[in-house]
């Protein structure tokens, strides 16, 4: 990489890193453009050379912040993940981020408030930063190495996911309906029946 490039991936970085910053402290609505050139020390021209709007840096924010829970994950488990069924391999890493997130609550927040499908579509498919991981390839490949074909994929991903962040962002941040270790074995019997609705029996 030449010395533009650098240059240019580091003012990319400062910026999506003052932004998240301001929008975990004193909150999206509430932080400006201005703000975040101001503290990150470039021209507000800049900015829109990486960024569209407010809503652009925010999306890829959470896309970034996205992609890095699922490599820490897997970096974490690593030779974990070998030779176990498909939903074990989902379960622990489900296990991790959560733990991640437990770590983190303001991360958690940022995360949970912002998400839609569509932007978590987007993290998994399309990596930010060359950091970032692309997790639905990681997700098809553990697929493909199942015994057993599965149907509709990307919606048996989106229930899972809508069920992890949903019931572990209430037991996290206000330990409702119970505790975080409380809930986790019920969540994690409603993740395997999940996929187990999704599995074709005998079929690849």
């Amino acid at each position: 990489m030449g010395k533009v490039d650098t240059n240019k991936k580091l003012k990319e970085s400062s910026l999506l890193k003052t932004a998240f910053e301001f929008f975990t402290t004193k909150g999206f609505s509430k932080t400006s453009i201005t703000d975040i050139v101001s503290k990150a020390g470039v021209a507000k021209g800049t900015f829109y050379l990486y960024f569209k709007d407010k809503y652009d840096i925010r999306n890829k924010l959470v896309s970034h912040k996205s992609s890095l829970l699922f490599k820490t994950a897997l970096n974490e488990l690593g030779s974990e993940l070998d030779d176990i069924p498909f939903e074990d391999k989902i379960i622990k890493i489900v296990d991790n981020i959560v733990n991640q997130l437990n770590n983190n609550q303001s991360l958690l927040t940022f995360i949970s408030k912002n998400l839609s499908w569509g932007i978590f579509k987007n993290a998994i498919t399309s990596p930010v930063s060359e950091d970032d991981i692309n997790f639905a390839e990681v997700y098809y490949n553990m697929l493909e190495e199942s015994p057993n074909g599965f149907r509709d994929p990307e919606i048996m991903l989106f229930m899972i996911i809508e069920l992890v962040s949903s019931t572990c962002y209430s037991a996290i941040l206000y330990k409702e309906p119970c505790s975080l270790d409380k809930l986790k074995p019920y969540l994690y019997d409603s993740i395997r029946l999940i996929i187990s609705q999704h599995e074709l029996k005998g079929e690849k």
